[in-house]
């Protein structure tokens, strides 16, 4: 046999013998799987925060930490996530993902999914039936077909909010007619009470209550009393009564209105809460302004604004625990809400059932996975070239 002859079998031999090597290497490996000496990859966290809002959607920015027990990466196409978002349970947003590749240790993978704005509505009806509160959960679920397991997390987050809560009052407040007609005050209201009234898709209303004392010698009578609702500066609704209620001379009577936001102007006003240049990040001014129509005894009516009733409430929600910014200052959480990281993890009353936490240190790459050690893996197989999952939103 020539040099040459010889040289090409050796090469041969080995490249046969590596193959071989790396044939046991990956028996042994998928044996260890299939008889569990490795473990099934689990969730050990999931940051949320909101992305690029439109008129129809929102983007919901996601970053799942995957932990990999095993001393070796994983790249299976028997792996998937399936990942959830709901707000009192009326869902908002869910991604799933096949064949994902991750490293040892802790990796995180990147990924938007988009909440279709007309969601909103559905979700503000759950929020003021069950009084202002909102359960914001947050699914997610890896599973291993070669080995018939799967891993769960659960995270939940408590949102509260306090619309018209401070429109019951006992302040005594001066209505003026400012005409020639009359002297001022022409009536007081001395209190005020309001409350949600029943929802409908169609719109919330708030039953409102007014008592009224008329200081003059001769009876007054309302003809009307009119509203106008906004929110961030949205028109969430106006209109107005005309019922009649006669005031007695010294005497007090109450009139009553109910105010209804309309549901088909939430998903406009919601752009405007997380617009950050609005009011802030998840910040909101609700405005009620009134008006009543006022016939005096010599039958003249005059339209009166009723600008000490008019009602002003600051609404701020932190629904994945970014921490609220009203004019670009960190306000912490919103009322009711319990404690958050900076980063957006969702800690406090939050819940997960495999007990990992999240290494809120890691960074994103261009594939969307990173790992602790600085090793990046594959993004595996996705819709766009950024890494994203390819999602389906409900």
């Amino acid at each position: 046999m020539t040099p040459s002859g010889v040289f090409s079998a050796l090469t041969a031999g080995k490249l046969r013998m590596a193959l071989v090597g790396l044939a046991v290497v990956a028996a042994a490996v998928g044996g260890a799987f299939a008889l569990g000496a490795f473990g099934v990859p689990s969730v050990a966290g999931v940051n949320n925060s909101f992305g690029d809002v439109t008129n129809e959607t929102t983007v919901v920015e996601t970053d799942l930490v995957v932990s990999n027990p095993n001393p070796v990466g994983i790249d299976l196409d028997g792996v998937s996530v399936d990942y959830a978002v709901s707000m009192n349970e009326v869902r908002v947003a869910n991604g799933t993902r096949d064949g994902i590749a991750v490293a040892s240790g802790n990796s995180t993978l990147a990924f938007e999914s988009r909440v279709r704005n007309d969601a909103i509505p559905p979700w503000w009806v759950s929020h003021v039936e069950n009084d202002e509160q909102t359960t914001v959960g947050i699914d997610a679920t890896i599973t291993s077909d070669l080995l018939g397991r799967s891993t769960e997390l659960t995270q939940t987050r408590e949102i509260e909010t306090d619309l018209i809560g401070a429109f019951d009052s006992e302040e005594t407040r001066p209505v003026n007619a400012d005409s020639p007609l009359v002297d001022d005050p022409v009536l007081y209201v001395n209190e005020t009470r309001g409350q949600w009234g029943t929802v409908s898709d169609e719109e919330t209303p708030i039953e409102m209550a007014f008592d009224v004392y008329n200081p003059n010698l001769e009876p007054y009578v309302i003809t009307e009393i009119g509203y106008d609702i906004t929110m961030n500066g949205v028109e969430m609704g106006s209109g107005s009564t005309e019922e009649e209620y006669v005031i007695p001379s010294y005497g007090t009577e109450t009139v009553e209105l109910t105010a209804a936001l309309r549901n088909e102007r939430l998903d406009d006003w919601w752009v405007t809460h997380l617009d950050e240049s609005v009011n802030g990040h998840q910040v909101s001014d609700l405005r009620i302004e009134f008006y009543a129509v006022v016939e005096f005894p010599s039958g003249e009516r005059v339209t009166v604004p009723l600008d000490a009733l008019t009602y002003e409430e600051t609404v701020e929600t932190d629904i994945f625990g970014e921490g609220v910014h009203e004019n670009g200052t960190d306000a912490g959480d919103a009322d009711g809400s319990d404690g958050s990281g900076d980063n957006g993890d969702t800690s406090g009353d939050d819940t997960t059932e495999d007990g990992n936490t999240t290494d809120d240190g890691n960074d994103t790459s261009d594939d969307g996975n990173t790992t602790d050690d600085g090793n990046a893996s594959d993004g595996g197989s996705g819709d766009g070239d950024d890494g994203s999952l390819p999602l389906t939103v409900d």
